[in-house]
């Protein structure tokens, strides 16, 4: 390239850009180098890392996944087990009076968690069913009861149904002694993984033995093998080409098809009747982030080279010149990267927004099944608000009006608890909000107690309650913990009934553990270890079913603690809630 030189006048000779010395030659071979086996070995780690960080992640959300159905299918495979023994449908079958038989089996599915609970006769006849529509129904040929009546032990089937999906069911006949009376089939909701896991990026579906998908999140896999639904996907399809690579991610894929859609397949066993979860993950964009990394590094290393020429060749006017074309050509390269990755950024929340809004259907979904529980919770304030209500009126009409002012703070209290259970449900249907909070254990025990405190006075039980001085905060879910309170408060008052002394004890103690402990003067226990199980009761009939403190020790388990029982020196019996303090907590995730 020529140049010329004006200062010379019009006779002077165009003259060739002097060259570079060869240090400097040297220099930049070596800084390209550098680059490039930079770029290589950072492409090389950072796909090697972030592929294996997407596997990881995968494959425990497998095994969470396997675990809740095996856990699901594990709860209700005991359920018709301990129906089968309850004396009241006994007694119903025998009598043939079921009368009250479906409001039992009603009571029963809420706390169980099943799908429907179902009574039928020998002759294959639905006599009680918590789907009331199904009464009279003749389920005689089907397998659940055919094969229930030919063994003694627990069935499991799993049967299509029209809308597509399997309907699967534990049954078992019901018998006294020798002879058998009908048989209880307990259905299990397999339907609600597939609502739970269309909320996520991958695509997971359940087979049996013979390879046949039963739970899918795509629909019209459901009923076929696995490799023909795998096989059916449209030739064109992205999915159906991440599919056949079977996870095997490639540093440099065809770009139709690379961007968010290359899969891997995994495979983990359910270990029920050779059941087998298999999930399709998404690499979540693998080569993007690599690529914002190598992105950087490309942009230091120009930035670098582009130093480097200015500080040669500033003296010189057209090295200066030729210095700037480059330059604007670098930054048209760095502009165009840059607003690449912004694109993909964008993008990337875009998908983040679409996975929310499918989270926030599901939970909405659920939202429903919550009711029933929020209105049950309703009732104890609002029996305690009737019972001041009566009160406040009597004391107002014996011209004592600061104690009635009293029972209207009561009141007062009480609508603020109500109102926290609402605000409760519309948390929930909130999107981001979780059900765990942080708050005083002291706050949420004296809650507990206003709402017990009507039913203490009328048993005139002497309530006595030891808290320290300073906050105890815990991170759990307030108005579960405090239906546990309420739950071993009442059975306290129910075991004192009869007894000359009627004192309850409250303690609460912070150490390694925060700890709420609940003494009576009751009669003690009989057997402690038996006291969880589920229909252990030792109520008279009619006075319980034996769920609450089987349900109590749930909610204490999820709460990450757990619930004792134990008999007292001085007589009574003693009930501990230990739950893991604020602080353990924070110094576990750290």
């Amino acid at each position: 390239m020529f140049v010329r030189d004006e200062s010379s006048g019009s006779g002077s000779e165009d003259k060739p850009l002097p060259r570079l010395p060869w240090i400097v030659r040297i220099l930049l071979l070596l800084m390209i180098a550098i680059a490039i086996l930079a770029i290589w070995f950072a492409n090389s780690f950072l796909t090697d890392r972030f592929v294996e960080s997407t596997r990881t992640r995968a494959e425990l959300r497998q095994q969470l996944y396997a675990g809740a159905i095996l856990s699901e299918l594990q709860r209700n495979s005991v359920v018709p087990l301990l129906l089968a023994r309850d004396p009241v449908l006994i007694s119903a079958l025998e009598a043939r009076d079921f009368s009250a038989s479906s409001q039992r089996l009603i009571s029963f599915v809420d706390e169980i968690g099943a799908a429907a609970i179902t009574l039928l006769d020998m002759d294959g006849r639905t006599v009680a069913a918590t789907e009331r529509e199904e009464l009279g129904t003749d389920f005689s040929e089907t397998p659940f009861f055919t094969e229930a009546l030919d063994t003694s032990g627990t069935v499991f089937t799993l049967v299509p149904t029209d809308t597509g999906t399997y309907q699967a069911s534990f049954s078992r006949v019901v018998r006294v002694g020798p002879q058998p009376l009908g048989v209880i089939q307990v259905e299990v909701d397999l339907a609600q993984f597939e609502r739970r896991w269309r909320g996520t990026t991958a695509a997971v579906v359940v087979t049996d033995a013979t390879d046949r998908v039963i739970i899918s999140t795509e629909p019209r896999w459901r009923g076929k093998p696995l490799e023909e639904a795998l096989e059916g996907l449209p030739v064109p399809s992205a999915l159906q080409r991440a599919l056949q690579t079977a996870g095997a991610f490639s540093r440099d894929p065809e770009p139709d098809w690379v961007s968010g859609a290359a899969l891997m397949q995994l495979e983990a066993r359910v270990p029920f009747r050779g059941w087998k979860l298999v999930s399709f993950t998404s690499y979540e964009s693998v080569r993007e982030r690599v690529n914002g990394v190598l992105a950087l590094i490309i942009t230091v290393f120009a930035l670098a080279l582009a130093l480097g020429f200015y500080l040669l060749n500033r003296r010189a006017t057209v090295r200066s010149l030729l210095f700037q074309r480059e330059s604007a050509a670098l930054r048209r390269l760095n502009d165009r990267l840059s607003a690449e990755i912004a694109e993909r950024k964008r993008v990337q929340e875009e998908l983040k927004e679409t996975e929310q809004s499918l989270a926030q259907s599901s939970k909405l979904a659920a939202l429903g099944e919550m009711s029933a529980a929020v209105s049950h919770e309703l009732n104890q304030p609002l029996a305690a608000m009737k019972t001041y209500l009566a009160g406040a009126k009597l004391l107002l009409q014996r011209h004592r009006a600061e104690e009635a002012l009293s029972s209207f703070q009561r009141i007062d209290d009480l609508i603020e608890r109500m109102g926290a259970i609402t605000r409760q449900l519309k948390s929930y249907a909130r999107k981001g909000d979780e059900a765990f909070e942080v708050f005083d254990l002291r706050a949420a025990l004296s809650s507990a107690l206003t709402l017990m405190e009507p039913t203490l006075r009328q048993e005139s039980v002497r309530l006595t309650t030891t808290v320290p001085d300073f906050p105890v905060p815990i991170q759990a879910d307030r108005l579960r913990l405090e239906q546990v309170v309420i739950n071993l408060v009442r059975n306290a008052i129910d075991a004192m009934r009869g007894q000359e002394v009627r004192e309850l004890e409250i303690l609460v103690a912070a150490g390694e553990e925060a700890v709420i402990a609940v003494r009576d003067t009751g009669h003690g226990l009989d057997d402690p270890d038996q006291l969880f199980e589920p229909f252990y009761t030792t109520k008279k009939p009619g006075e319980g079913v034996g769920l609450g403190l089987a349900i109590s020790s749930g909610i204490v388990h999820d709460l990450g603690g757990r619930l004792t029982a134990r008999n007292a020196a001085r007589g009574g019996a003693v009930f501990e809630v230990r739950l893991p303090r604020l602080d353990n907590r924070l110094d576990a995730a750290e």
